[in-house]
């Protein structure tokens, strides 16, 4: 995996895991790198490389690196898994995958009731990109909320009233605030607005349940962390690289 930093990464343990408890002669490696240019040099000494994950904060900036994507990272236009593929003359051929839409949707699915027509996104990167397709690919239409004013796709904090947040009932989390150890915080909602009619996703997966979640829960609404989309993601990234 490539990204900075990657002392929360989750992948490591699982993919390794993985291959000893399948026989699998294989290793998970990870490398923090300070800056995208470095995935090249990554690629160039590590022959045996046959995949990559890409986590923040290199899920766009990648793209330029590779030679062709997946029609779903096309879309959201954000890579987080890259296949490397070798000629014997030694030229390598990457091609970008999002998994994150496949995690995402997955998961959240069978939580979905018929009022969940909308969404607000909270955060505008490369994750956030992946679930506004995934929300629309299950027809939902989702708005982002950012801290300041980029389109007319996004709405700031500040602008989520009663009528808004009475017309979007699911409200999923791509912000970094709230992980451990920042347990303390949450993004900045209308908490006291939310009802049972609302489904509360966060990305979020340590700690298990965030503030953002218990907030939610003490207004009755349904919340579920990330870690379920976590592992479906990876099932994901190993369909691709084998």
């Amino acid at each position: 995996m490539i990204g900075n930093p990657l002392k929360h990464s989750f992948s490591q343990g699982f993919f390794n895991d993985k291959f000893k408890a399948e026989n699998i002669d294989a290793e998970y490696v990870n490398f923090e790198i300070p800056t995208i240019e470095e995935v090249k040099s990554i690629i160039k000494n590590n022959p045996q490389l046959k995949g990559l994950n890409v986590t923040i904060p290199y899920k766009e900036q990648v793209i330029p690196y590779l030679d062709q994507l997946s029609e779903n990272a096309k879309l959201i236009g954000a890579v987080n898994v890259v296949k490397i593929e070798r000629t014997k003359k030694g030229k390598t051929k990457l091609t970008g995958y999002n998994s994150d839409i496949i995690g995402f949707k997955n998961s959240i699915e069978p939580l979905l009731q018929p009022h969940h027509t909308r969404a607000l996104i909270l955060g505008t990167g490369g994750s956030a990109k992946a679930i506004y397709y995934g929300l629309e690919q299950l027809g939902i239409s989702g708005t982002y909320v950012s801290r300041q004013k980029t389109s007319s796709i996004v709405l700031t904090y500040s602008e989520l009233n009663e009528v808004i947040m009475k017309a979007y009932t699911v409200i999923v989390n791509c912000t970094p605030v709230g992980m451990w150890p920042d347990v303390d915080n949450c993004p900045n909602i209308p908490y006291h607005l939310l009802t049972k009619e609302h489904l509360l996703y966060d990305l979020l997966y340590n700690p298990n349940e965030t503030l953002f979640m218990k907030k939610g829960k003490e207004q009755g609404a349904k919340v579920k962390n990330g870690l379920e989309m976590l592992l479906l993601q990876a099932f994901a990234s190993w369909d691709f690289w084998k």
